[in-house]
């Protein structure tokens, strides 16, 4: 229990509490399970005080200082911590629900409070504002930071390991030989954000928004989650499911010199095109699910997520580094312009699909009639008749095409000697 004496000086204020404390320096500050539910401790110095279980809920404590402070089990949802001093203080277990670590009206320069070296060790953060903060080899594993704000964090040297930060927002944060293994990274928004020599041993990405991200010297493993990652800032919602790669691909889309590179590449993206309505998503899934399995890396271009008309060169992009592209063209809309402006473009294998019942538009006969790489459609009544048939249906007729492609391309060309033609004439 906490000592009377100690919390009754500071319920007088930070003035009276810090001249108090100037005078016992030696004193060890007991304050544990005290009431001090929307008390104002702005700059209340509270170095290594014992605050475990505490009632900090709604508390100013702007400024304040905590260095070594133990708060393990404290209530500080809703606090506020602009430019607070937690150096080394143990928050493990707390709730810190909604708490604001960093004032978030000054863009340029927030007041940010300091927590490197803090233990955060499974305490729930969820909402809280972390915007700029410092959190140099600071210990979060297993803690629960579901929509926190970390806009331009230092995370260097952090334990993340099994934390959930899905739908947390890491713009601009910097990452850097930190351990994110096993974390919930689900939704995350990651724009512009470095990670550098950080694990990521079975940590789940799926759906990131990693536009701009930059990576180096990750560690994943086969438990990893990487699908969906969003690649794009607005406009056409183009995903892929590879980290490193999402690197590569933004870069490839906006920077013209970079396109050279594809030739270097061994293809292993298949571009999976579409208009893939809310009732239909199941078939994107399952394609999407499909070609992983066969060791390829599946890039989804979704139509209807798509705001802006104008990406028939993004499409001609994403297909030129396919080794095949899949497209449903059922109910196809913009589907259908894009392919006509991009078969003939690109000598591989274009599979269409189409949910049975449906007709193919009114084009699609000539792209086929025209165009040997264009193959005849596949039918389907569900995405798990299509799953069933996939390979022999989808993967093998594209991979048999595209052979049968490369060996025209590479066939040695024969030539005709005009001398040739005269012997014939004199005869």
């Amino acid at each position: 229990m906490a000592n009377p004496e100690h919390v009754e000086i500071l319920k007088h204020g930070a003035k009276e509490w810090n001249e108090w404390k100037m005078a016992h320096f030696s004193e060890n500050i007991d304050l544990s399970e005290a009431n001090l539910s929307g008390a104002d401790l702005s700059h209340a110095i509270l170095d290594s005080a014992w605050l475990k279980d505490a009632d900090l809920s709604n508390a100013k404590l702007d400024g304040a200082r905590l260095i070594g402070a133990y708060l393990r089990g404290a209530n500080l949802s809703g606090a506020t911590l602009f430019e607070a001093n937690l150096v080394r203080a143990d928050f493990e277990g707390a709730k810190l629900c909604g708490a604001r670590f960093a004032d978030g009206t000054s863009f340029v320069a927030p007041k940010s409070a300091n927590l490197s070296d803090v233990r955060f060790n499974g305490a729930d953060l969820s909402g809280a504002d972390l915007t700029g903060v410092n959190l140099f080899r600071a210990s979060l594993s297993q803690a629960t930071l579901t929509d926190a704000r970390l806009a331009d964090a230092l995370l260097i040297g952090a334990n993340l390991e099994g934390a959930d930060l899905s739908g947390a927002v890491l713009t601009r944060s910097r990452i850097c030989d930190s351990n994110l293994s096993s974390a919930n990274l689900q939704r995350a928004v990651m724009i512009e954000t470095t990670i550098v020599g950080t694990k990521l041993l079975g940590a789940d990405l799926c759906g990131a928004w990693t536009y701009g991200v930059s990576v180096w010297d990750i560690e994943t493993d086969e438990r990893t989650k990487q699908d969906g990652l969003i690649i794009t800032d607005s406009g056409p919602v183009v995903t892929v499911d590879n980290l490193e790669i999402a690197q590569f691909v933004y870069l490839l889309l906006n920077r013209k010199k970079l396109r050279d590179v594809i030739d270097t590449i061994a293809s292993k993206v298949v571009l999976i095109l579409g208009r893939f309505l809310p009732e239909r998503k199941a078939v994107l899934e399952a394609l999407a699910t499909e070609v992983r399995k066969h060791n390829l890396l599946p890039i989804v271009f979704d139509f209807e997520r798509s705001t802006s008309r104008d990406f028939t060169e993004t499409i001609k992009i994403l297909a030129g580094m396919s080794l095949f592209v899949i497209a449903d063209i059922t109910k196809p809309k913009s589907v259908s312009l894009e392919l006509q402006a991009t078969v003939p473009d690109y000598q591989i294998p274009f599979v269409p699909i189409i949910e049975e019942g449906e007709e193919p538009f009114s084009m699609f006969k000539d792209l086929w009639g025209k165009y040997e790489w264009v193959l005849r459609p596949v039918t389907y009544k569900s995405s798990h008749l299509l799953v069933q048939v996939f390979k022999q249906a989808i993967l093998d007729r594209a991979w048999e095409k595209h052979k049968e492609l490369e060996r025209k391309r590479t066939q040695e060309m024969g030539v005709l000697s005009a001398e040739d033609f005269l012997l014939v004439k004199n005869e």
